[in-house]
């Protein structure tokens, strides 16, 4: 087990075991140097057990702990960030429940740089017999000040008006979405909210739009929000039914912190999936686009050095660095619900005006191991199928961090030739590296 993109994530239970977390939480006890800890998770049948196992390695090596329980990846990072602790969540965030995963935060709530993971990595090779006095563990918190803390970037405005269906994933959401939204002042209606330890993400969710699409027009509501497993990200549904995806709400949120003098450096930082025409938009909106490799913590790194305020993934990470240290779904709702009220203007509208997306294709090859060289390995292919493509498309071919993936995505100025092009590489990847 290795960290990835997101943390540490495996198969429960066969990969990531808890004598695994066990050791995990001692690792990063020593590494990270916190006297006191929060640590949360989502509502997979796994998690208690893994939480258990990691929370007790934190405490014998004299780490304080504050059980938050069910709670989403922000709402961890906000506590870290507000006592001055590291953070821990066990969540696979939006993969299937049979998967696990453990994602740390540093002291404060940023996440880990490579080179402090790798510190991690070499501390577990090398434990010894824990030593010393073991820290105390305590209940779970009340999540009152998290909720204060996402309705307060409203800056005390309301959304009072404003019909909004959620679909919280049976995640780990459930429990806080409705008085989050509510204490808005939106009509809101939340969905799936019901988690039973293997419904997670499973048809519905930010990865699975499709009821909250049939709910938003039945209900004639304004906007849908559907968040993933452990809450970090969204996906919005406008008042037509249609996705939004995270480059639309990105670009929506970029115009209108440049309009109102707060786009720090008029900059907004994204990652090589973001789509060409968000980059074009901006350019055409006088923002400058600073680009990361894909992963949320590369895009807070970017933040962090430039100082910038926004930045984000197509998937539906995006963070505004004045109200969080991490991507935040919720938060990210509230941001773009007050856009739309502020506006008066409908959420299709709003993200036709922002953007012009161009067709973009996404192929996930499975593999029978992980490769991270795949595009050194495949550099010759890859140039030869972005050649017919010329400057109105382009090709990325990538490993996933939290799976045995190879991602192969291509745009292109139509939906044919994207598509063509991308089945096409997906089977050279099949040829050259075997598929899984």
């Amino acid at each position: 087990m290795r960290f990835g993109t997101d943390g540490v994530r495996g198969r429960a239970n066969t990969e990531l075991t808890p004598a695994f977390a066990l050791n995990l939480g001692r690792a990063a006890a020593q590494v990270l140097g916190a006297d006191l800890a929060v640590v949360g998770g989502d509502s997979r049948v796994s998690t208690p057990m893994l939480e258990a196992a990691f929370v007790a390695g934190l405490a014998s090596e004299g780490v304080e702990v504050r059980r938050l329980g069910v709670a989403p990846t922000p709402m961890v990072a906000f506590e870290a960030s507000r006592h001055g602790a590291m953070g821990a969540v066990v969540s696979a965030s939006h993969n299937a429940y049979h998967d696990n995963g453990i994602k740390l935060f540093a002291v404060g709530g940023t996440k880990l740089g490579d080179d402090v993971e790798a510190r991690v990595e070499a501390a577990l090779a090398v434990l010894d017999g824990p030593s010393g006095e073991p820290a105390p563990i305590h209940g779970r918190t009340d999540p009152t000040a998290y909720i204060d803390h996402v309705v307060g970037a409203l800056g005390g405005r309301e959304l009072a008006g404003l019909r909004v269906v959620v679909d919280v994933a049976n995640g780990a959401a459930s429990h806080v979405a409705a008085d989050v939204f509510q204490r808005t002042g939106a009509q809101v209606v939340v969905i799936n909210a019901h988690p039973n330890g293997t419904n997670i993400n499973a048809g519905c969710g930010a990865t699975d739009p499709s009821a909250l699409q049939a709910v938003v027009t039945a209900e004639r509501a304004h906007v849908g929000i559907a968040l993933d497993g452990d809450a970090d990200r969204l996906i919005a549904i406008d008042e037509r039914g249609d996705i939004v995806d995270g480059d639309h709400i990105m670009a929506i949120c970029a115009n209108d912190m440049h309009r109102r003098g707060v786009l720090r450096d008029d900059t907004v930082v994204v990652t090589v999936m973001t789509n060409l025409g968000f980059r074009l938009a901006m350019e055409a909106a006088g923002i400058h686009v600073v680009e990361t490799a894909v992963g949320d913590r590369y895009v807070l790194e970017a933040l962090g050095v430039g100082g910038y305020s926004l930045g984000g993934e197509q998937s539906g990470h995006v963070i505004f660095t004045e109200h969080a240290t991490t991507g935040d779904g919720m938060l990210t709702a509230v941001t773009l619900l007050d856009i739309v009220q502020r506006s008066g203007r409908p959420l299709s509208v709003l993200a036709t005006e922002s953007m012009t997306q161009l067709p973009q294709v996404l192929v996930n090859v499975p593999v029978t191991e992980r490769r991270p060289d795949v595009a050194e390995v495949m550099a010759d292919e890859i140039a030869a199928a972005a050649a017919p493509l010329g400057a109105t498309g382009r090709i990325l071919v990538r490993p996933s961090g939290t799976e045995p993936l190879v991602r192969v995505m291509v745009e292109a100025p139509t939906e044919e030739l994207a598509r063509s092009t991308a089945d096409a590489l997906a089977a050279t990847v099949r040829a050259t590296l075997g598929s899984g």
